[in-house]
């Protein structure tokens, strides 16, 4: 069935949050400032309150991933960036190294190795937007860098369930995951990795800035046994003296946290372990995707970007534009539809944030991460397809 030329009616309801933004993410349903009444705000971070708060996030990330107990797990300044860059500047260098390069994020961590970094035997292995690249064609001998979740492409490596994984059980160089998308609403091979990063303002809908990193026996055994090649910023130095910094994974910190953010961050951890720790967190994302592939199978203006269902995100949900009157438009129309059709739906505060990224095909990503209820993806899929019709009628 077509869609109208004139602007339909808008739908009856709206979400009870429409915040659908990727980062920072909503927040856990029943938040208030009175989550926040019992921040340690005006005391140092290094006093022994606050220390004791900073390593209760640290150990109850670690439980509520399953994360293995000799793994370290540390909080880094600068988010999920600071951590993967923390990281780069630290451990490449060694061994060649293969680079996954499937959106946004990613092509960065690209750019670090191959321009900043200058890496004289490192491989860009490229997805395009939707699709990962040839996992067959990396090489687990090297060093090898990717995101678990592509935020901006709603594209993530598949779960251990089914077919081989891409990952091997063993491999010589060291696995180094970004999964600041994923950390909380999928399952991480824990015995396959050897790095993993990710940020407070994502699954569970912590505020910015703070980042998490863990490293495996592997990757510290690398960091103590062969110093960087090249100076790092003190913002970066993970060991002295030849020596992890055991402290960072203690709860100090290398620079001054929030405490606000850090009492933010507790909140959620304890809303996970309220509501049945990780499974039920991955259950509630799966759930939103669900809803949204229900309607998506439906609709004739609208797909997933990720093309492959077993690599479909759960967290950034993206869907491409893909009418005939839309992909008839010229290029640069069509970015102003896309624009145009996003624009209403936050004029009538239905969903908010939900643009594409910018680099991304013009459509929508819909944060469906564990702190998003399914009534509300739900109750805005409605608005989608108003906004669509709306936009039909401004441009075909």
């Amino acid at each position: 069935m077509s869609l109208p030329t004139s602007r339909p009616a808008r739908p009856s309801a709206r979400p009870a949050n429409p915040c659908f933004s990727s980062g920072p993410c909503a927040k856990r349903p029943g938040w208030s400032l009175e989550a926040l009444s019992g921040a340690l705000l005006g005391r140092s971070h290094r006093a022994a309150d606050g220390r004791a708060r900073l390593h209760e996030v640290i150990e109850r990330s670690r439980t509520l991933l399953g994360m293995p107990a000799d793994w370290r797990l540390g909080i880094v300044p600068g988010s999920d960036t600071g951590a993967v860059e923390m990281v780069l500047w630290s451990l490449l260098g060694p061994r060649p190294v293969d680079v996954l390069s499937f959106e946004s994020f990613s092509a960065a961590w690209a750019n670090d190795i191959v321009a900043q970094l200058q890496l004289p035997d490192a491989r860009v292995l490229q997805g395009e937007y939707g699709a990962l690249p040839d996992m067959a064609a990396v090489d687990w001998s090297r060093d090898v860098v990717f995101a678990w979740n592509g935020t901006t492409s709603g594209v993530c490596l598949p779960p251990l369930t089914g077919a081989p994984h891409p990952i091997p059980p063993q491999h010589d160089g060291l696995a180094i995951c970004d999964a600041t998308s994923a950390a909380f609403a999928m399952r991480l091979p824990w015995d396959r990795l050897d790095v993993v990063t990710w940020s407070w303002q994502k699954v569970l809908g912590g505020e910015a800035a703070h980042g998490m990193l863990a490293l495996s026996p592997r990757a510290v055994e690398r960091l103590e046994s062969v110093p960087p090649p090249r100076p790092l910023p003190k913002l970066f130095r993970l060991t002295a003296k030849g020596r992890l910094i055991e402290g960072i994974f203690e709860g100090d910190t290398i620079n001054t946290p929030s405490m606000l953010c850090v009492e933010d961050a507790l909140d959620g951890l304890r809303w996970a372990e309220r509501i049945g720790g990780l499974d039920a967190l991955i259950g509630r994302s799966q759930a939103n995707l669900a809803a949204v592939a229900k309607w998506e199978s439906r609709s004739d203006w609208a797909s997933f970007l990720a093309r492959d269902p077993a690599t479909r995100s759960s967290t950034s949900i993206c869907l491409r534009l893909d009418a005939e009157w839309f992909t008839r438009l010229p290029e640069d129309r069509r970015a102003t539809a896309g624009a145009h059709l996003v624009a209403l739906l936050q004029s009538e505060a239905a969903t908010l944030d939900v643009g594409s990224y910018r680099d991304a095909p013009a459509g929508l990503r819909i944060w469906g991460g564990a702190t998003v209820e399914t009534s509300d993806i739900e109750a805005a899929l409605p608005w989608f397809d108003w906004a669509a019709a709306s936009t039909r009628a401004a441009f075909a």
